[in-house]
């Protein structure tokens, strides 16, 4: 495992460099007179329509490796979904803010196994229908100092945390079992954080969050990217589109959860957005 771990991480950290060297000399441009985005507090409350790729493990109480189950292909989960997401910040001053977004990636699902899994200590034989439950509840808190602030945009570090609520449970008729645990994944991440711009009516944001260490229960990798623009509609809203790609390859040692969790979600948000 610290093979692959060693692996993804390097690849992660490539993949997050290049896109925020990218934001970074985008939001260094700076050139013209408009002022950068001012206001004390923002609010956006957004669809966010994602795509997601989930291999799981529950492992034995006693230590037992588990079955790794891709969630989508081999339980029936929906790859696809639509959700609601709220994203805001409230700035001290020019340097100080506290950014915060929180969503519901939840699914459920029910289908006939075409391969034996073992997940928690109970082995789920080929052709049981399985009804799963699979909790993803995000909740993300930062702290970010502008560390370079212009006319026109500002870059700044962040550092905060990634609270990932994250429940499993499988059943099965005539099986006597229902099988599953449930971790609050509190995972510190640091990143950068900008925004650019681009004329009077469009302006360009993007971050990058990442943790990839050993934290209490926990080891492995986060990254989070965002990249989008905002349409200023009137003087307090405007019109948002964005991209975010978040990977979580974590294992878990606790009481409640032993495993592996491999997560992805890649999504598009449209949101509306006021800011005071």
């Amino acid at each position: 495992m610290m093979n692959s771990l060693s692996e993804l991480l390097v690849t992660t950290a490539k993949f997050a460099a290049r896109v925020l060297a990218v934001g970074c000399v985008s939001l260094l441009a700076i050139s013209s007179t408009l002022a950068a985005d001012d206001s004390e507090f923002s609010l956006s409350l957004g669809v966010f329509i994602t795509d997601r790729n989930s291999t799981t493990r529950l492992d034995a109480s006693v230590g037992t490796p588990g079955t790794p189950v891709d969630l989508e292909k081999e339980l029936g989960l929906d790859k696809s979904d639509t959700v609601f997401r709220l994203d805001g910040y409230y700035r001290f001053n020019d340097k100080h803010r506290i950014d915060f977004s929180a969503f519901d990636l939840s699914r459920t699902s029910s289908k006939a196994i075409d391969t034996e899994i073992d997940w928690g200590g109970t082995t789920y034989p080929i052709n049981t229908t399985l009804a799963g439950e699979f909790d993803l509840k995000v909740y993300k808190l930062a702290y970010t100092y502008s560390i370079m602030r212009r006319e026109k945009g500002y870059l700044g570090l962040t550092g905060g945390l990634y609270v990932a609520d994250i429940g499993t449970r499988l059943s099965a008729e005539g099986v006597g079992a229902t099988e599953g645990g449930g971790i609050t994944a509190p995972l510190p991440v640091v990143g950068l954080r900008g925004e650019y711009r681009l004329s009077e009516k469009w302006t360009f944001r993007a971050g990058g969050e990442l943790f990839a260490l050993e934290y209490d229960a926990f080891d492995g990798s986060l990254v989070d990217l965002y990249a989008g623009v905002d349409y200023q509609l009137f003087d307090h809203a405007a019109l948002g589109f964005g991209l975010n790609s978040v990977r979580i390859d974590v294992g878990v040692e606790d009481a409640d959860l032993t495993g592996n969790i491999d997560w992805r979600y890649d999504g598009g948000l449209v949101f509306v957005k006021v800011n005071f």
